[in-house]
């Protein structure tokens, strides 16, 4: 057959030549990402629970994305960084274009020592990172919009990408289009070559577009101004605000295995009662409590003989004095030891100040009258010593397996009993409504103190448990009747239970002859509220 009119069968090959770099380009790209963290199935899971869970994350990527573009995303970026134990970022030539910005925000955040220290709280923890991006969300606000005309810039680079993508489809047409004319007519003509000849130049037209529009997005990004330095802020602001967190939780005694197990919504409630109000401003009180309970705990020695004073009798061989132990040594004398020891006339060393520590409940009994709303120094009022101190005082329960009870009174008719066994976890909710009950009114010595002795006659009937602890913890003084008091002292001897006082900020509740001494084994009077140390040897003998 020979060569039809008009058309050159050579001339395939040399379209096909030129149209070769064109070919399969867009199906050869490179995937490009839109997501800047690296992350797994179980990463996109957690965050798609926490996003679920959290409305202020949800706030804040509708807020944002009312003005910027893409913002779920470096959310979910923001958030995957401060959760997952070891980041890894994508290089900025695997991102979608339209992502660019969002690649240098986190990479700005993620390259800053402030987020390294901003991990070691949030890794591993959806809560605390998500706490992290809330705590950010104003700077990343900041960042957008100091980034707004790079982003302009990106979106045109992504949209010249995909023009010079379809170009290069449009190529692969038109050459296919030549080749099935080849096949059939013994030739390519004219206007088709022409077609793959144009598709050609568009396709390099395009290309040049698109190489110059990235070029221009890269120089928009570096130039976008303060970008790394309001990721550093931003940074230090989250780990200072989930630092503070933890710091509230532990001071509440809710430890970090604790708030693991807790659901989010729970968690993020507690945080916020935890932040307001009054167990706001007590938090660092019950702290510095706490810490001073745990240290004199550490001193602490069960039994211990406190300060000697001089010899006394008695069988007690623990306290013999070594001139009695020495007729042991002398086979005649031991029959006259043994006879004294029988008698409880052994000389033994005598010994004043701590005593052996209580086996039966601790029971802390708080005035809540209106006069324990007054501030001392530092601005502590006299009900937030109290109620610190109380805590304080479960805590060492806690630790000896022993009961806790917390009586809250006023007058004769208020009153309000917080139980804590020992076998049962004491559970944060349940201490924040004994911390945050307020009762008001006048004081009355006899309620609160009766509730506190039924309860040890309780626990005496149950489990046979004595010495337990009572701490009467007010700031007024009123009287008891005589036949309540007779009752009172029966039932002491009877129970063998210690009555320690603390009168704060009334120092005559305290001294000699008060009705508040003649009730207590152990008295003190509080004058500076900011001093947890005045309480110490509490925490040594209870």
């Amino acid at each position: 057959m020979g060569e039809t009119p008009g058309r050159t069968p050579g001339r395939l090959d040399e379209l096909a030549s030129r149209a070769g770099k064109w070919l399969g380009r867009s199906a050869a790209a490179p995937e490009r990402h839109t997501a800047a963290v690296v992350t797994d199935r179980f990463d996109r899971i957690t965050w798609c629970d926490t996003y679920e869970q959290s409305a202020g994350l949800r706030d804040v990527a509708a807020e944002l994305n009312e003005r910027y573009r893409y913002t779920t995303d470096l959310l979910t970026d923001v958030f995957l960084a401060a959760y997952k134990v070891g980041p890894r970022l994508r290089e900025r030539a695997e991102m979608d274009p339209s992502r660019l910005v969002n690649h240098q925000v986190i990479t700005s955040l993620v390259e800053s020592l402030e987020f390294a220290e901003l991990r070691r709280e949030t890794a591993g923890d959806p809560y605390a990172a998500a706490m992290a991006v809330l705590a950010q969300a104003a700077a990343l606000r900041e960042m957008l919009e100091r980034s707004r005309s790079a982003q302009e810039r990106a979106e045109r680079a992504k949209q010249a990408q995909q023009d010079a993508e379809g170009a290069a489809d449009a190529v692969g047409e038109a050459l296919q289009q030549a080749a099935y004319e080849a096949d059939w007519s013994n030739g390519v003509g004219a206007p088709t070559a022409d077609a793959v000849q144009q598709a050609i130049e568009a396709a390099e037209t395009a290309d040049a577009a698109a190489r110059q529009a990235a070029q221009d997005a890269a120089q928009a990004l570096a130039a976008a101004p303060g970008i790394r330095a309001a990721a550093r802020n931003a940074a230090a602001k989250a780990a200072r605000a989930v630092r503070e967190e933890a710091a509230l939780m532990r001071a509440w005694g809710v430890g970090s295995g604790e708030l693991e197990r807790m659901p989010f919504d729970q968690r993020a409630r507690l945080a916020e009662r935890l932040r307001s109000g009054r167990l706001a401003q007590w938090a660092e009180l019950i702290g510095r409590f706490r810490q001073m309970a745990g240290g004199e705990r550490a001193r602490k020695v069960e039994n211990a003989t406190g300060e000697l004073v001089g010899v006394t009798l008695g069988d007690d061989l623990s306290r013999v004095i070594p001139s009695e132990l020495a007729n042991l040594g002398l086979p005649e004398l031991r029959a006259v030891f043994a006879a004294r020891y029988a008698a409880g006339e052994l000389m033994l060393y005598d010994s004043q100040g701590e005593q052996a520590t209580g086996q039966g409940a601790i029971i802390a009994c708080v005035d809540t009258s209106h006069s324990m709303y007054e501030a001392g120094p530092g601005g502590v009022t006299r009900e937030a010593w109290a109620k610190a101190c109380a805590l304080a005082l479960l805590d060492q329960a806690r630790h000896a397996g022993r009961d806790f009870v917390g009586v809250l009174f006023s007058a004769a008719d208020k009153i309000k009993v917080f139980r804590f066994p020992s076998g049962r976890p004491a559970g944060i909710a349940r201490i924040l409504d004994f911390a945050e009950t307020f009762l008001g009114g006048g004081t009355s010595y006899q309620a609160p103190l009766t509730a506190a002795r039924e309860l040890l006659e309780e626990e005496f009937n149950d489990t046979a448990r004595t010495r337990g602890d009572i701490v009467m913890i007010t700031d007024d003084e009123c009287g008891v009747t005589e036949e309540w008091m007779r009752g009172w002292n029966e039932a002491k001897h009877q129970l063998g239970f210690r009555v320690f006082g603390v009168a704060i900020g009334a120092p005559r509740a305290a001294e000699t002859g008060s009705v508040l001494e003649a009730l207590c084994d152990n008295l003190r009077s509080i004058e500076d509220l900011t001093d947890v140390h005045a309480a110490a040897d509490l925490f040594r003998v209870i």
